[in-house]
């Protein structure tokens, strides 16, 4: 009776999850059916089929809407931004979690701080005029790497508690430096959390709107997320390109995704489990 009544438990979450998944399903169909449409039936925004499939809309945003530039200009500004917050962040967490001093754990604190703070947009503009920097590539990563640093760093402090200090010992006695021990001992145990910390980061920079909005005053340096005004303004809307327009940038971080997924579930779940 009881085996009957966990199967039945069972079932009911299998198909309450499924119907939860149609909230991001539904949208997700709606938007490549509504790719390679013309723009009439993509403005109905339905699941139906289209008269006929429309792939040169594809081909006609890369060549009126700028998206190849676009999207190296948001290769550049992710590539550096995830690369300046995880080496930043694996550096400080291993340095906070090897000593415990006040200043590290304030540090820590502080970061933890830096999670739940809300970005000010004016003050952080008045300070990147003030250093000369405004509207270029540099501000736009220096202002990410702020924001996400605190969280790559809570991510890679909690997953280095689990890296043995008998490594460090050991290493130390066989003459290594501190910087050698990180990079060549350390480092490659990271791999996990450091794919976890990428794709995270990198879907959050690559997808952001409002950072490029303030920041970016030069068209040649718009990102990918900013590319979809070219077909969607006050007094027009092609929907079809717009639909056109976010499949093609959501393409790179899919690939990511399913190239670093192997990674990530042993990154997110290390150390849930001890004994």
């Amino acid at each position: 009776m009881t085996t009957k009544r966990n199967r039945l438990r069972l079932a009911l979450l299998e198909i309450f999850m499924l119907l939860v998944s149609l909230i991001i399903v539904i949208p997700l169909l709606m938007l490549l059916l509504g790719s390679v449409k013309n723009p009439a039936e993509a403005a109905r925004f339905n699941l139906g089929l289209p008269g006929e499939w429309h792939f040169e809309n594809f081909s006609y945003v890369f060549s009126s809407g700028g998206l190849g530039r676009a999207m190296l200009n948001s290769v550049l500004i992710t590539g550096a931004g995830v690369l300046l917050c995880t080496v930043c962040a694996m550096l400080c967490a291993f340095v906070m979690e090897r000593r415990s001093t006040r200043l590290t754990e304030g540090i820590y604190v502080y970061m933890n701080v830096g999670m739940v703070a809300p970005l000010m947009i004016i003050p952080t503009l008045a300070f990147l005029k003030a250093m000369h920097i405004y509207g270029s590539y540099m501000s736009i990563v220096f202002v990410f790497a702020g924001m996400y640093i605190p969280w790559s760093v809570f991510l890679f402090t909690s997953f280095m508690k689990n890296v043995p200090r008998e490594l460090d010992e050991a290493a130390f006695i066989d003459g290594c430096r501190p910087v050698r021990l990180f990079f060549t001992i350390v480092a490659p145990l990271l791999k996990p959390i450091v794919a976890t910390n990428v794709v995270f980061i990198s879907m959050n920079i690559w997808n952001d709107m409002m950072i490029p909005l303030y920041l970016v005053n030069d068209p040649s340096k718009t990102p990918v997320s900013l590319s979809v005004y070219q077909f969607y303004g006050s007094y027009f809307r092609d929907w079809n390109l717009v639909f056109a327009d976010l499949v093609i940038a959501s393409v790179p971080m899919i690939v990511l995704y399913f190239y670093l997924q192997k990674y990530i579930v042993s990154g997110l779940t290390v150390g849930a489990v001890k004994g």
